[in-house]
């Protein structure tokens, strides 16, 4: 099998799903056989808290009886790491978590007609302060993030749509202002001015932020840029859109209070999509979807193969690597 071959059937894989509704005879059957796909070890790799698990348990309950889709919470930076070559477009990074995240909910979608909607909550509204990414490079990253659903469209059951819903849009641009310095002023009296930043936490500042001319001259600048970071977090309408009561949060690890579904971005990868590059690994005479951070990426050896799929256009879907 050719690598061409290998992602479209993935693609035309996706379409399908296996006749279960003669085994599930009662609401109460459905709803067990819906919370057991979420919580799938085929695709979790990390445990939720029993609370969590009621938390799963009360979302699935109440959209079964009302009749509605099962939403899904999960939020990503909405960018491309300015440190790989495919920024600032999305790359197989992207189409490999969607693919994932699809085969994730087809059971769900096969028992259940109202289906399910997850949702991507941009934090593109921060981006260009917090990490120095200009406003263009966030719009055609968003812009090749639209044209990935779309060209993803045709291959999903109808009632499995990924939507993308902008911090942005929940706030007037003074209200957003207004509450982040108000956000950055409370960090500063809980922190008595900065934040202590461990080695691990500088370094992880230092991959993602592009430092503007005289930006490093401020030796106080990766505290700075981790305290804006952790105001934006705490914004009044961010957590509690992510975090609503009729939505299940999934991210990609463990979460500090296990208060997630976390299934990572592929079978075998936990790395973020935005910050990482797709590539694949051969397996006997098939291959393997890999999502690698830039570490990865450094230690690994690869050869770029051409590669086009009907549709898939981009300047990253001309060509793939595939790992030696």
């Amino acid at each position: 099998m050719n690598i061409k071959e290998f992602v479209e059937n993935k693609l035309i894989a996706l379409k399908f799903t296996e006749k279960v509704e003669d085994i599930l005879s009662s609401e109460k059957d459905i709803i067990n056989y819906i919370i057991k796909a979420i919580l799938s070890k085929k695709f979790r790799k990390f445990k939720a808290t029993p609370e969590y698990i009621s938390h799963i348990h009360e979302v699935v309950e109440n959209s079964v009886k009302n009749n509605l889709p099962i939403k899904f919470s999960f939020p990503f930076g909405a960018y491309k790491l300015w440190r790989l070559e495919e920024t600032p477009e999305v790359d197989w990074a992207e189409l490999f978590t969607l693919m994932y995240y699809a085969r994730w909910l087809k059971p769900i979608a096969a028992v259940y007609k109202p289906g399910v909607i997850f949702d991507f909550c941009s934090d593109e509204i921060i981006v260009e302060r917090l990490n120095n990414i200009p406003k263009s490079d966030t719009e055609i990253y968003a812009k090749s993030f639209d044209m990935l659903l779309d060209f993803l469209k045709k291959y999903l059951p109808e009632n499995i749509k990924f939507t993308v819903t902008p911090i942005r849009s929940l706030y007037t641009p003074e209200e957003f202002e207004e509450d982040l310095k108000d956000k950055i002023n409370k960090l500063e009296e809980k922190f008595g001015g900065l934040p202590v930043l461990g080695e691990k936490e500088k370094r992880m500042t230092e991959l993602n932020v592009r430092l503007r001319a005289g930006q490093d001259a401020d030796p106080f600048w990766r505290e700075k840029t981790e305290l804006l970071h952790q105001a934006y977090y705490i914004v009044n309408k961010r957590r509690p859109y992510n975090r609503a009561p009729d939505k299940i949060f999934v991210w990609v690890t463990s979460t500090k209070d296990g208060r997630s579904v976390s299934i990572g971005t592929t079978k075998t990868s936990i790395a973020k999509f935005w910050v990482g590059v797709g590539v694949l690994g051969k397996k006997d005479n098939s291959y393997i979807e890999y999502i690698l951070s830039p570490s990865q990426l450094e230690k690994s050896d690869f050869l770029f193969e051409p590669i086009s799929i009907d549709g898939l256009v981009g300047k990253n879907f001309s060509k793939i690597r595939v790992l030696n």
